[in-house]
């Protein structure tokens, strides 16, 4: 594993944004289907940030960061078509809002660049392909006939 930053400040930032076209908050990833929506979403359209171990109101939760790099990268490997470029950065957090927390928490940020090998899309168990794209602070399927947007 690969010594986690410790950058508070980074982490405050980054939290301290609402989840939009190019950020998104998940506790953990526990489907890795439903998540490959999003990153297929982040790389057709401007590229962003998954931020794991994170709530959707902004708490940190703390995650075991190797077992989120395994569903992330299972669900990159797995569902998305073409392959999707990406990058982790880990966090640990011993103080929040500053007080020491009785444990250090670690968060995950899997960064997606905008492709440029778009469209990109999931492939689910039946071989159906479904196109998203990040609207707002959504990740929602295209239809076949927008494809020519890419």
């Amino acid at each position: 594993m690969e010594s986690p930053k410790k950058d508070n400040d980074f982490v405050k930032k980054i939290i301290s944004q609402p989840e939009g076209i190019n950020l998104d908050f998940k506790q953990s990833i526990s489907n890795q289907q439903k998540i490959a929506k999003s990153i297929v979403a982040f790389a057709n359209t401007f590229g962003g940030t998954i931020v794991v171990g994170v709530s959707d109101q902004g708490q940190i939760t703390g995650i075991d960061p190797e077992e989120e790099k395994f569903m992330l990268g299972e669900a990159i490997a797995n569902y998305c078509t073409p392959p999707i470029t990406h990058r982790f950065e880990t966090y640990e957090i011993a103080f929040w809002k500053d007080e020491k927390l009785e444990e250090e928490k670690y968060i995950l940020l899997l960064h997606i660049p905008e492709s440029q090998a778009k469209p990109h899309y999931v492939v689910d168990s039946e071989g159906t392909r479904t196109y998203y794209l990040r609207k707002e602070d959504r990740s929602v399927p295209v239809s076949k006939d927008a494809e020519g947007e890419f």
